[in-house]
């Protein structure tokens, strides 16, 4: 099947588009020399860091909330620029709605947590036989916070809210996902820009590593090659998903032997992260000449890419962009719904510092599509005991539309144009 000629004017007529900070998709069919990139990339500035804090404060004002407790993970990073790991040991902020935020720490840890602090705030510290959670509670005290709401970011673990409510039986605690999510979603120029070469350099892995691919080969070879040429773009990570034949038509793939072979199916799902942004970029392609039933299906897939980003309009719901691809796969045969053969995951995922973020393109969401939101865009189909094709391409809404990172390929033929 062949795209319409709506959707090749479309695709034409972004692909030479520019978006309004400036960001211009990648084109797969130029040069791709594997130099660092990311050694001239601004990170995310301090100032920046502040005018989220203060976002965060006032959301909890307008919730009628008196603090928000957040623990390592993207969100700790993402307001403070603390990169640290879950443990144990207890490392926390806690933003007030007015006045300085709190991290709370081991107190062995304190220097390393000072060396990467990017805001203002104040840091308490706690012993190895202490409590975190009463050194916590004794500063909500002290702070005059503990009758009003309280709110804990929605990745927080059980035992840490458990602890808290002990040494406050009279707090009332609740989620903070309304709290921390909308401020996340929406991403500001340094970000997208921190995405956009995140995406540059995958593009490139995968242009890079497809030419380096030879009959016979395994997955893990094929992986070791995109890890190496992301490496030498300066980005981390790089690792992804290889899907060889009848593994392509599993998501996420299978344990039995896999390797290359002429006229199967090549699927490659991977990103890296750049200053702490990330992409996620798939293409499926074939070594030698593709079949007449899985060229068709390619283009089903490449239609129904170009329908969901159609789809994706300023105040429309997330949901609506999954039901537009699967109409048309429904109307194809496919489905019904999330049904095999077809397409049995989501048309795409939020993505920033985390490749998966909230919300996502999924039946049911209805939270509206606004400017500063991104989105993987993999509407795969999936035939099981044959193949799977997947095409996955980020994107960034802006007041006027959904914008490219990368500009999809137009072929089976021509898979990294």
């Amino acid at each position: 099947m062949k795209l319409t000629r709506r959707h090749a004017l479309n695709m034409t007529a972004l692909a030479g588009a520019a978006s309004a900070i400036g960001l211009a998709p990648v084109r797969a069919a130029e040069p791709a020399p594997l130099v660092n990139l990311v050694s001239g990339a601004k990170p995310i500035t301090p100032e920046e860091r502040l005018t989220r804090i203060h976002l965060l404060q006032a959301a909890l004002r307008k919730a009628g909330l008196g603090a928000i407790l957040i623990e390592p993970g993207s969100s700790l990073l993402y307001f403070t620029g603390i990169a640290w790991w879950r443990s144990e040991r207890v490392t926390a902020l806690v933003v007030p709605a007015d006045g300085e935020p709190l991290v709370v720490t081991p107190f062995f840890e304190a220097p390393s947590i000072r060396e990467m602090l990017a805001i203002p705030a104040a840091i308490r510290t706690w012993d190895e036989p202490d409590n975190p959670m009463a050194v916590v509670a004794g500063w909500l005290r002290e702070q005059r916070l503990t009758r009003r709401g309280f709110a804990i970011e929605e990745t927080v673990r059980e035992f840490i809210r458990d602890g808290l409510q002990r040494q406050l039986p009279d707090l009332s605690i609740r989620s903070g996902a309304d709290i921390v999510r909308p401020i996340r979603m929406r991403k500001s120029p340094a970000e997208l820009a921190l995405m956009q070469l995140a995406a540059t350099i995958t593009a490139n892995t995968m242009r890079y590593t497809a030419g380096k691919i030879e009959r016979g080969m395994t997955p893990a070879q094929i992986n070791a090659i995109m890890a190496e040429a992301t490496k030498r773009q300066g980005a981390e990570g790089g690792n992804g998903l290889v899907l060889l034949g009848e593994a392509a038509a599993y998501p996420h793939g299978t344990h039995q032997r896999q390797e290359v072979r002429d006229g199967d199916v090549i699927l490659l799902d991977a990103g890296c992260t750049v200053h702490g942004y990330v992409s996620d970029i798939s293409r499926s392609f074939v070594l030698g000449e593709p079949g007449a039933e899985l060229r068709k299906v390619w283009q089903q897939v490449r239609t129904g890419q170009q329908i969901a980003f159609d789809a994706a309009r300023p105040g429309t719901p997330c949901g609506a962009v999954d039901d537009a691809v699967r109409r048309y796969y429904e109307r194809l045969g496919y489905g019904p719904g999330y049904k095999l053969p077809g397409l049995s995951h989501r048309t795409g995922h939020g993505i920033g510092m985390d490749g998966h973020e909230p919300v996502n393109l999924v039946h049911g969401e209805k939270t509206p599509l606004d400017a500063g939101m991104c989105f993987s865009n993999e509407p795969g189909i999936y035939i099981p005991g044959q193949f799977g094709v997947r095409l996955e391409d980020c994107f960034y809404m802006t007041t006027d539309g959904p914008r490219w990172f990368t500009t999809p390929p137009t072929s089976i033929d021509h898979p990294f144009d």
